[in-house]
Parts: C-alpha cells; sequence; structure tokens
C-alpha cells in the first residue's frame, strides 16, 4: 500500500506564488509516473500537471503551463507543485496521485489511469 499525503495549501492572493508537496510512504517505488490534479467548487476534478518516473518529462493543462512547474525529488519520495502568478480561478483542492502503471512512456491525464491518491490540500486564490 502507498500512502500520499498533500502539504502547502492555503489562502493568498491573485499573483502570488505557492508550492505545494506530496510525500509517498508505505510500499513506495520511483516506477510511475505522478500527478497533480485539482477540483474547482462546482466542478469536476481535472488533471494539471504530470511527470514521468526519471522526472524529465512533464505535462501541463493549457490554463497553468507557463505558471506552474511540476517536479519530483524520488531520493525523498515527494513530488512538488510550483504555482506562480497564481489567478482566482486556480482555487481549489489539489491532489496528488501515482499512476496505476509502472514505467509508463507518456504522461497519463485520465483520472482512472491513477490509482493511489493523497486526501488533497486546499488553495484559495482571492482577486
Amino acid at each position: 500500500q502507498v500512502q500520499l499525503v498533500e502539504s502547502g495549501g492555503r489562502l493568498l492572493q491573485a499573483g502570488g506564488s505557492l508550492r505545494l508537496s506530496c510525500t509517498a510512504s508505505g510500499d513506495t517505488s520511483i516506477n510511475y509516473g505522478m500527478a497533480w490534479f485539482r477540483q474547482a467548487p462546482g466542478k469536476d476534478r481535472t488533471f494539471v500537471a504530470g511527470i514521468l518516473l526519471g522526472g524529465g518529462d512533464t505535462a501541463y493543462e493549457d490554463s497553468v503551463k507557463g505558471r506552474f512547474i511540476i517536479s519530483r525529488d524520488n531520493g525523498k519520495n515527494t513530488v512538488y507543485l510550483q504555482m506562480n502568478s497564481l489567478k482566482p480561478e486556480d482555487t481549489g483542492v489539489y491532489w496528488c496521485a501515482r499512476d496505476r502503471a509502472p514505467f509508463r512512456s507518456y504522461i497519463a491525464t485520465r483520472k482512472s489511469d491513477y490509482s493511489y491518491w493523497g486526501h488533497g490540500t486546499q488553495v484559495t486564490v482571492s482577486a
């Protein structure tokens, strides 16, 4: 079993920056892609950013491209999401997740592709 714990979410004003962390424990492995999803109020949970096992390949949802950076430190079993130039529409619960399949050669973007999830961390961006 793998446990994922997100941290770093808080209330801040538009234009600010925030870094979220997700630390894995239990039966951890570096052989899986990781991703961040978010769920805005009244909306579905959607893909934000993903990263492959080696940390070199990343992908971003269009609305955050150029503002957010996903990275991972496999030695610390941690994935990060650096969020810059935050907007009110970035408000929501942010979740980290691990891919179901090891050694995937592409970044999956569907919720159903991920089998382990944290419990989320709230990010609120005020105007």
